[in-house]
């Protein structure tokens, strides 16, 4: 296993700590009302009160478990093993269909660094959004492209430097 990129500490406890912040907050608004009835009419109240706020709980617990997940692998997020890049523990892409890796915006304005993959599709792959990489985007796009080329059997990325 090879590390190209690692993620940054800061944001992603951050992002935990709002997530749990969230959740905690939305839980006892969902539960005060059925505060002095008991453990299951508050446990009922949670699921099945106010709809919106009980799929507002799930998504900031799911957002708490996908920054937990990152901060866990964030020493090495981006990596190969020599026939498939991967980005996390679960997505990943074979070598040889890496054309380019680019910067590309999102919607809301949030820079990324994201693939292009030869294989049909015009949709780029996210790889990783900028302010939580650690490392600056140039040496992992050029680490990614070594990768690439020593797949390929000719290293243009020591070529290129």
């Amino acid at each position: 296993m090879v590390i190209l990129g690692r993620l940054k500490a800061k944001p992603l406890l951050v992002w935990q700590a709002l997530c749990a912040l969230l959740l905690a907050g939305l839980l006892v608004r969902q539960a005060a009302a059925a505060w002095n009835d008991g453990a299951g009419q508050v446990v009922r109240s949670i699921l099945f009160g106010n709809l919106i706020v009980t799929a507002l709980i799930v998504a900031a617990a799911a957002g708490l478990v996908h920054f937990h997940r990152l901060w866990r692998r964030r020493r090495a997020h981006i990596f190969h093993d020599g026939a498939r890049l991967y980005a996390g523990s679960i997505e990943g892409w074979p070598l040889p269909l890496i054309r380019d890796v680019v910067i590309a915006r999102n919607e809301l304005g949030l820079s990324s660094l994201r693939l292009v993959v030869d294989d049909d599709s015009e949709v780029t792959r996210e790889l990783v959004k900028l302010y939580l990489l650690e490392d600056r985007p140039e040496v992992v796009r050029e680490a990614v492209l070594f990768a690439v080329a020593g797949v390929r059997g000719f290293p243009a990325g020591s070529v290129m430097n």
